[in-house]
């Protein structure tokens, strides 16, 4: 089996096992890489079912370590995670179980932590525009809105 750009089964399979040894992936990159690759579809079913089946690939696996590093390192709330997971189509399951990953007293005090920093950071002298500021930010980075809104009423009276 052949795909249009000469990669036979086995060498595109070697390639992928290698593409997810590098990082955990989700089976959403694995096809569209695939497809890159010019792979035809019985092909792309056949080295997917392989890479699960030699644990190369693992959708809880990759919503787990996601949503850790989304959070720790770019410290995403758990809308923006969840979004994103939604987009890489995920399912309900492995996102409830990605989310656990998250401990209640870590999220309370990144939101703390990351409002704090960025309300030092503005300069905006009127407090309706500082609120709204900091709250659109918080927003943006997927924190729930109740949780922006009891910090922004903490933290500019």
């Amino acid at each position: 089996m052949y795909s249009k750009q000469g990669h036979t089964l086995t060498e595109a399979t070697k390639k992928l096992e290698d593409y997810c040894t590098y990082r955990e992936r989700c089976h959403k990159e694995v096809t569209n890489k695939l497809r890159d690759m010019g792979m035809i579809p019985e092909a792309i079913d056949h080295i997917i079912v392989h890479l699960i089946g030699q644990d190369y690939l693992n959708e809880e696996r990759f919503a787990k370590s996601f949503a850790r590093g989304k959070f720790k390192i770019k410290k995403w709330g758990r809308v923006r995670i969840v979004n994103e997971l939604k987009y890489r189509d995920i399912s309900k399951y492995n996102i409830q179980i990605a989310l656990e990953e998250i401990g209640e007293e870590d999220y309370v005090s990144t939101l703390e932590s990351l409002a704090q920093k960025r309300l030092r950071s503005l300069k905006e002298p009127n407090l309706q525009k500082r609120r709204k500021k900091l709250a659109n930010y918080l927003l943006y980075r997927g924190w729930e809105s109740n949780l922006v809104y009891e910090k922004i009423k903490e933290l500019i009276p």
